[in-house]
């Protein structure tokens, strides 16, 4: 099983380059295979210009196998071609936008069964922003002001993106509908990264900040490792 990286949004603003040098690490080095879904982009037709970010900033952090997989909506999702892509990459990177059209276009689609079979097989899956929130359990779309669930890599578990910025404004409201649940604040220009043995990491400018039924109850700044409880990590 692979690794996973969760991190806070402005994914490609030139500050996120620790946490994402650490994934390449974990998926095998600078020639790894990285593909970038550039899905939460697509509802504003913005999946091309972010995609192409994507590819850059890799590339300038030395990344030489870098691409982006268009899926976009349903039918590219369920497209064997792209997820063959997908299936045979290192790293998988979910880039931020719209966290509903995101969510339910991997949900069982072929794409998904591709990269949980490449995480199975050592790869790390990544997001920010809106690729974060999908990866657990539960998420808020705050476009429809929403709870829905998620792809549930991590159980029982609520990622709060820009969390130095509007996400720590949703904490009262999810902690009202998740109140056993934990509450994962990620600031921008900051991730955290799974290690085999259960543990997270977190790195760059920002903190982690963890929340359970309205309390706070850590928060860790760069090279601080922490676990989340056993019962909340789906491995």
């Amino acid at each position: 099983m692979g690794n996973l990286l969760l991190e806070g949004g402005a994914e490609f603003g030139g500050q996120m380059s620790e946490p994402d040098l650490r994934a390449i690490e974990r998926a095998g080095g600078l020639d790894a295979s990285i593909v970038i879904l550039p899905t939460a982009a697509a509802p504003d037709n913005n999946h091309k210009r972010a995609g192409g970010n994507g590819v850059r900033w890799f590339q300038g952090l030395g990344a030489t196998n870098v691409k982006t997989v268009d899926v976009i909506d349903r039918s590219s999702a369920d497209d064997e071609s792209l997820a063959a892509s997908i299936r045979t990459s290192k790293l998988v990177y979910l880039l931020g936008g719209f966290p509903r059209h995101l969510g339910e276009t991997l949900a069982n689609s072929l794409a998904w069964e591709a990269a949980l079979t490449a995480w199975q097989n050592g790869a790390v899956i990544a997001g920010s922003s809106a690729g974060a929130m999908v990866l657990c359990e539960h998420y808020y779309d705050p476009y429809e002001r929403k709870l829905l669930r998620g792809l549930n890599l991590v159980a029982n578990a609520c990622v709060l993106p820009h969390h130095n910025k509007a996400g720590k404004n949703w904490v009262e409201n999810l902690t009202k509908s998740l109140p056993n649940a934990i509450l994962i604040g990620i600031d921008e220009a900051t991730g955290m990264l799974s290690d085999s043995d259960g543990k997270w990491t977190a790195y760059g400018a920002g903190r982690v900040t963890l929340y359970r039924g309205g309390d706070r109850l850590s928060v860790h700044a760069r090279g601080e490792a922490f676990r989340l409880n056993e019962q909340f990590i789906n491995r």
